[in-house]
């Protein structure tokens, strides 16, 4: 049993690709999965709280799924906004490799699956949806979302997920005291054990 964490750069365990189907955007689509990343067969709880209870996203632009894994955000995006550029972010290189083969598998040219550094600093995101990686610890969370949030465009809104037990309310808090001023942070939803939160940049 390896102890690597589905947050490696280069996940040790042996690349084993295996098909699976999944619904996206009210598409059922076979997509490819592997171990070594977040909820490898699956799109798990929390996204699928996400995708059922936020609204479509902008028609153009560039969008942004903040710690992308296989890609169930990025691809549903891609999916919805065929015109926007989608933008797939992952420090797991594994997870990137994965979102490209899909979206190749559903000829989506629009989906940009790349490591954070790599996304050209002069970008802002009409849309950042995320299940952002709670369990990476407050310092690297907390930094991840200062490095972000503030990107988004002017009227524009992010949306994250978050489990209630996992610390969605002192998250909420948090975003509220470290955001940029034109930030603001509301409760959007919650359902099954999760809060939605909007952050909008006015």
């Amino acid at each position: 049993m390896t102890s690597e964490h589905y947050f490696s750069a280069k996940p040790e365990s042996e690349l084993k690709l295996r098909p699976f189907s999944v619904t996206l955007a009210g598409r059922e689509v076979e997509l490819t999965t592997a171990g070594g990343i977040f909820s490898p067969e699956r799109i798990d709880a929390g996204t699928q709280v996400l995708l059922a209870s936020i609204p479509k996203p902008p028609p153009g632009g560039n969008l942004l799924d903040l710690g992308c894994g296989w890609g169930p955000i990025a691809l549903t995006l891609a999916l919805e906004s065929p015109n926007a550029t989608v933008w797939a972010i992952d420090v797991n290189e594994r997870a990137l490799d994965l979102v490209r083969r899909n979206a190749a598998k559903l000829g989506l040219t629009n989906v940009n699956a790349c490591l954070p550094d790599d996304v050209p600093a002069d970008i802002a995101f009409m849309t950042i949806w995320s299940n952002p990686p709670i369990r990476v610890g407050k310092n690297e969370l907390h930094g991840l979302l200062e490095r972000w949030l503030p990107r988004l465009e002017r009227a524009a809104d992010a949306w994250l997920v978050v489990q209630r037990n996992l610390g969605s309310d002192s998250l909420h808090r948090w975003l509220e005291g470290s955001l940029p001023e034109d930030c603001s942070v509301i409760r959007s939803s919650t359902s099954k054990g999760y809060r939605v939160l909007r952050v909008r940049r006015r």
